[in-house]
């Protein structure tokens, strides 16, 4: 959520940041409902101010032992206004906190201004891209290829976007999830959380916009719970209505979970393999920052994530976002993309994003500063990185002309040793 302080200091300035990430705030509406609240309050604080004269004028008259009777009843006239405009005041501000809740965060002066992902600025490239003596296939028929990815019984139990995996790819799955795990625990100094797979509607809201993405989750009926679509609904969550001691900021979270998504808006997009499907595995980075630190934190937290792209020898590259490519919540975010030299493209596996205080107002998650007063705390989160997509890019940079897979030497300690996956 924007702070209401900035709508109300530069309404102007604000619409224009907004519209560069192609949302078009309705300046007339905010200012109708605003200018609703500031009427009301005033008069209700006018008539407080008023009760208090004629209490005073009411306690007068006793000492003196004169008729009091019109005062009093216009205290009992007064006083009942005024518990109608209190209920006055809640509707409107119910009404433009909803108002504010729609509202998506302003980017980052860094954030380079644009009108789709195409505009959205190299930062970096890095490992060199294999060069095969043979076709390289995509990760679909290399799975398939060797009995270990399996699209039909997973349709047969689920429907369509869900997959089964087999003996070594399934291994090799799991193998990546603890991988990462360790790396971000022992190396990277976060604390390795377990949380449930369903929360509220508050959880929820509280990270995005419930009513803006709903259609996006998967509801469990006549409950108030929702499947995550990422662990950062739980985790970030862990901060909700707390005020932090500041020497404790910043605190770093890593969790394992899978995800559910219904990819209401994705019809027919990535339909082939599991890319884009409705569950899969992430590794979680969740980071609740002091203001003052969180684009280093930005900084350092993608980094994070790309360790574990180097330690598996796999060819990416980082993305800034721009305006127009942005999540609803996030004030700079970057994508890091690996390649697949089966779809010769690099595809997105991790976005890494500084939310500032925009999750935290939503939240009321804030620290108690040096001064003592209380601040909202910052909020960041990044894949560490997505589990599936790391595993078509292994099998998609590793394999061999004979449809067999290379382990990377990463992960052979996870794997028992094994240095090469074949068909079972």
């Amino acid at each position: 959520m924007l702070d209401v302080q900035l709508l109300r200091k530069d309404l102007a300035g604000v619409a224009k940041r907004l519209a560069d990430r192609g949302y078009q705030l309705d300046v007339a509406a905010y200012q109708t409902l605003d200018a609703q609240r500031k009427s009301v309050q005033t008069e209700k604080e006018r008539l407080e101010a008023e009760h208090n004269q004629v209490s005073t004028q009411i306690a007068i008259f006793k000492t003196q032992e004169r008729d009091s009777s019109d005062l009093r009843a216009k205290a009992i006239a007064d006083d009942e206004r005024r518990k109608r405009l209190e209920l006055d005041l809640e509707k409107i501000q119910s009404e433009l906190d909803k108002f504010l809740l729609d509202i998506p965060n302003l980017p980052h002066a860094s954030v380079p201004a644009g009108k789709s992902a195409a505009d959205n600025p190299e930062v970096r490239k890095v490992g060199t891209l294999r060069a095969f003596n043979f076709t390289a296939k995509d990760h679909v028929d290399v799975g398939e290829g060797l009995g270990l990815l399996d699209f039909a019984t997973a349709s047969k139990l689920s429907g369509a976007r869900f997959s089964v995996l087999k003996a070594g790819i399934a291994q090799l799955h799991r193998a990546l999830a603890q991988f990462m795990l360790d790396v971000h625990t022992r190396e990277h100094g976060y604390t390795e959380v377990y949380v449930p797979y369903l929360v509220t509607g508050e959880c929820a809201d509280g990270v995005s916009s419930l009513a803006k993405f709903k259609d996006d989750l998967f509801k469990v009926e006549g409950r108030d719970l929702y499947l995550i679509p990422t662990a950062e609904y739980p985790v970030t969550n862990f901060v909700r209505d707390q005020i932090l001691p500041g020497e404790k900021l910043p605190l770093k979270f890593v969790c394992h979970s899978p995800c559910f998504r219904s990819e209401a808006g994705s019809y027919g997009k990535d339909t082939r393999g599991i890319i884009r499907q409705h569950q899969f595995d992430k590794v979680e980075l969740v980071q609740i920052a002091h203001p003052q630190a969180s684009y280093e934190l930005l900084e350092a937290l993608t980094g994070h994530a790309e360790v574990i792209l180097k330690r598996l020898d796999l060819p990416y590259r980082v993305v800034t976002l721009c305006t127009a490519d942005m999540g609803f919540a996030a004030a700079k975010t970057y994508d890091i993309e690996v390649w697949l030299p089966g779809q010769q493209a690099y595809r997105e596996i991790s976005s890494c994003s500084n939310f500032e205080a925009f999750q935290a107002r939503r939240m009321q998650a804030r620290f108690r500063n040096e001064k003592g007063r209380t601040e909202f705390v910052h909020t960041l989160n990044g894949s560490g990185l997505a589990v599936g997509r790391t595993l078509v890019a292994v099998l998609e940079n590793y394999q061999n002309a004979d449809g067999s897979v290379m382990v990377p030497a990463a992960l052979r300690p996870y794997m028992g040793g094994a240095t090469v996956i074949k068909a079972s």
